[in-house]
């Protein structure tokens, strides 16, 4: 885990009211025997594995935020992928030079994925991970310009679960410092894959799937922001 102390209050202060918008959200779910998994799987039918829960995505027209959920890895019930489509972004962010794929001919439109969440069975968070390009049909943006993204990624509308929408956004603000770390080293991965692969499109290279990947707990999260908040420096 990232060290905190060396963060402003200001940061820490809003890694601490992330945290509490999660308690609350579990709060109130709870009071009707649900989750956020759930939240997003209900009135879908069939859960099939690969298929984007719920269908069509969360999309955010004002902020272009998107988000899906769905299962396909061992030792998870599934995870949530995080997305910023152009949009969104700062006017200067522009993808890296990188090699075509099917997919971005489809759209007209680029879009960054930003993190995935791993969930367990019990529909809380265990992991954060970062993903190759192929894996979420994303376009590859440098790590500065990912980061600047996070601040511009917020679910703020009432489907399909208005808890679920202010956990997600809440969830990129209470591990801010972590995800940023994992961006950074999904770059280095990818750098050090396409020069140890030179014949291959590291991009597009099934071999090459997760590129980072790290365990949580909210609740250690939070007691270590609380921590942090107790010795911080005002700014």
């Amino acid at each position: 885990m990232t060290e905190l102390n060396n963060l402003s209050r200001e940061q820490l202060e809003e890694m601490a009211g992330a945290g509490q918008q999660i308690l609350e959200c579990y709060r109130v779910l709870r009071k009707s025997d649900t989750n956020v998994v759930a939240e997003v799987l209900r009135g879908q039918g069939e859960f099939i594995e690969l298929d984007h829960y719920p269908a069509g995505d969360v999309y955010d027209s004002e902020s272009h935020s998107q988000f899906y959920y769905h299962s396909h890895r061992e030792g998870e019930h599934g995870h949530f992928h995080t997305f910023l489509r152009e949009k969104g972004m700062p006017n200067d962010c522009r993808p890296v030079a990188q090699s075509e794929a099917d997919f971005m001919k489809e759209r007209d439109d680029t879009l960054s994925h930003l993190i995935a969440i791993s969930m367990d069975r019990a529909g809380f968070p265990i992991a954060l991970f970062t993903t190759n390009r192929w894996v979420t049909a994303d376009n590859w943006y440098k790590a500065d310009d990912v980061i600047r993204m996070l601040d511009r990624f917020e679910m703020d509308q009432s489907w399909p679960s208005w808890p679920t929408n202010i956990w997600v956004s809440a969830m990129l603000r209470l591990f801010r410092p972590e995800i940023e770390k994992l961006i950074r080293v999904r770059d280095v991965a990818m750098d050090d894959w396409q020069t140890t692969h030179p014949d291959v499109d590291a991009f597009e290279d099934r071999e090459c799937d997760i590129t980072s990947t790290l365990d949580i707990s909210v609740a250690s999260q939070i007691e270590r922001v609380n921590q942090a908040l107790g010795t911080a420096s005002p700014i």
